[in-house]
């Protein structure tokens, strides 16, 4: 898909914030969630997404839901740095299908990272057990800091 397009309201971050599709979350709020990715390129992927927006990518995004996104990508950031102790954080996202977008809903990716994992493939990891998704949630939303 192109930069520039219709939303589909049926992508699957549109039908996992309908409830559509199960997902393990580990904190929302009015405006953004933040879920587990069910195909974790390294322990604690997460993604964040907007509620309100139907940006496909950062280009068509709205300020003032990309201020609010983005504070939630440092919150969660540090609070996965207090309970996952990695090494690193990668932050990333893709724009257009060439850019390596797989699903046109902005979203951002937090990956922690560890010097002797090597990080699995965008799109390419295994699906995660549910029940150890879960524990890493809470972990991670046990070390929010105040919004």
């Amino acid at each position: 898909m192109s930069l520039h397009g219709p939303y589909d309201p049926d992508n699957i971050f549109a039908r996992i914030l309908r409830g559509d599709i199960p997902s393990v979350t580990v904190w929302e709020d009015d405006h953004v969630r933040v879920f587990m990715d069910v195909f974790p390129q390294s322990e604690g992927h997460m993604l964040v997404i907007s509620k309100t927006s139907q940006a496909r990518n950062l280009l068509e995004v709205e300020p003032d839901t990309l201020d609010r996104v983005m504070r939630a990508v440092h919150r969660t950031a540090r609070a996965a740095e207090k309970a996952l102790k990695p090494e690193g954080i990668s932050i990333m996202q893709f724009n257009g299908e060439a850019g390596g977008q797989t699903v046109f809903h902005l979203h951002f990716h937090i990956i922690p990272r560890w010097s002797d994992r090597p990080m699995k493939g965008h799109g390419h990891a295994p699906m995660a057990d549910s029940d150890r998704l879960r524990a890493l949630a809470d972990r991670v939303a046990a070390e929010l800091d105040p919004a």
